[in-house]
């Protein structure tokens, strides 16, 4: 008796493993395709990792994604605005931003800004010659919404 529910559990376990790598292949699918919204040049030079994508346990209606950005020296991305709001926290070197055509600030390493709803990120670059920078960015947008629309 004993043996057969240990068997259950090690059986029902392996089931949820198998769905939570499955959920996690099919997000970073999900969160490519969502972060890299339309074609045409909206960027040079930057690449994304992601994180993590996850419904938020309280707030079905809610994803909090978080994807590391990579921007070789000289990288830039043209305007864009996202899903939901955004936290962005700068992990190493430092970046110009500019939002909403409001003043280019530079952030560096240990700086953080957020963008709320409706806010245009107007420019971002990594103003180096030869340093890359790196991101942490958090975005927590309704479930299933295009996280980032690049202007036409």
């Amino acid at each position: 008796m004993e043996s057969t529910i240990k068997l259950n559990l090690i059986m029902h376990s392996a089931r949820i493993i198998k769905l939570f790598l499955a959920a996690i292949l099919l997000s970073i699918g999900f969160l490519t395709g969502a972060l890299n919204a339309q074609a045409g040049e909206t960027s040079v030079g930057v690449t994304l990792t992601s994180v993590t994508s996850q419904v938020l346990p309280d707030e079905p209606e809610r994803t909090l994604t978080a994807v590391i950005v990579n921007l070789a020296p000289k990288a830039y991305t043209t305007s864009h605005s996202h899903g939901g709001i955004v936290f962005v926290y700068v992990l190493e070197g430092s970046v110009h931003s500019q939002l909403n055509n409001g003043e280019l600030i530079e952030y560096r390493a240990g700086q953080s800004w957020t963008e709320v709803p409706g806010t245009v990120h107007s420019f971002m670059e990594n103003p180096s010659q030869n340093i890359p920078a790196r991101l942490l960015a958090t975005i927590i947008a309704p479930t299933g919404a295009q996280l980032t629309t690049y202007a036409k």
